[in-house]
């Protein structure tokens, strides 16, 4: 079996200064490290338990399979504050069957990006 001490995500957007503003400004993500110069330059950002990395350039949009989870505390809260950041919701939250509370939102570059809430009585959180 392979060890695995970290991971993290990679993005190569097709503008990197546009993705860049949205996980920084429009997220909020902190940035854990910036690599070298320019506009391809590379920053990761904290993602909860991993690392999302924005750099190089590509010339079309990564596959529609590829899709971000993210979980926070109060995904109405999380709504809130990212709508009045000017981020386009493309569901606003939703109590799904399987009982996560979700809403989706999508980068500029359309990777679709799951905004989740785990409530206290589900089952990825609750212990009897």
């Amino acid at each position: 079996m392979v060890h695995v001490l970290s991971s993290r995500i990679l993005l190569r957007p097709t503008d990197p200064e546009r993705s860049r503003a949205f996980y920084g400004r429009d997220l909020g993500l902190a940035v854990y490290r910036e690599f070298g110069t320019g506009p391809e330059r590379g920053t990761v950002y904290f993602l909860g338990g991993g690392f999302l990395e924005v750099s190089g350039r590509a010339e079309a949009p990564p596959s529609p399979a590829v899709r971000l989870w993210l979980q926070v505390a109060d995904v109405a809260a999380a709504h809130e504050e990212l709508a009045g950041r000017g981020v386009e919701i493309l569901r606003p939250p939703v109590k799904e069957p399987w009982g996560l509370v979700e809403m989706w939102i999508a980068d500029p570059d359309g990777t679709r990006i799951a905004v989740v809430e785990v409530p206290a009585d589900h089952p990825l959180r609750y212990r009897p």
